[in-house]
């Protein structure tokens, strides 16, 4: 009996405790190398942070790449950097190739071996991607070269499911995000 009620508290019912349950869409890109990669092949294994970046942002990406290093620091600092990869998803592709990608996340000393940004998508691919599977808008504003679109930190378990997001700009809530990681490892 002690068997069944053990097995019952699967990673699966642990993610039916968060608020909220979407299943994330397939993404299939390339990374800040060039790299073909597909989101589950990130996903595989490993609780995901996200975000959605574009480089010529002129308000709140750098504030939430930056809140994104120091989120990667703590996961380090907590011992968790083998269980979670970091995402941050151009919602600019045309602009934003491997290299200015690179540019970009060097800036911010981003560690590739769990952080990843990806382009190599159409901005409607994307722009669909963000909408349908993070429930959240993103969008080019017309007659200008910047973007609506999310400024949160998203939790995807490793079944590929939408979990929760947290504020990714200002003050970010460090601990929580800290602490729901735990509770999915």
């Amino acid at each position: 009996m002690l068997a069944a009620v053990l097995a019952g508290c699967g990673k699966e019912n642990v993610e039916e405790s968060f608020p909220m349950s979407v299943e994330v869409e397939e993404l299939e890109a390339v990374d800040q190398d060039g790299d073909k990669v597909r989101l589950s092949e990130l996903n595989e294994d490993k609780i995901v942070i996200a975000d959605f970046i574009f480089t010529n942002c002129e308000t709140v990406c750098l504030p939430m790449t930056a809140n994104m290093a120091e989120l990667q620091e703590k996961i380090k600092e907590a011992g968790l950097q083998d269980s979670v990869h970091l995402v941050s998803i151009s919602i600019d592709p045309e602009e934003d190739t491997p290299e200015t990608l690179t540019e970009y996340s060097k800036r911010h000393n981003a560690d590739y071996s769990n952080w990843s940004f990806l382009t190599g998508y159409s901005r409607e691919e994307i722009e669909s991607f963000a909408n349908v599977s993070f429930k959240t808008p993103a969008a080019k504003v017309e007659g200008s070269n910047q973007f609506v679109h999310a400024t949160s930190f998203f939790l995807v378990g490793e079944s590929g499911t939408l979990l929760n997001k947290y504020e990714g700009v200002s003050d970010p809530p460090y601990e929580e995000i800290i602490k729901d990681i735990q509770k999915l490892n």
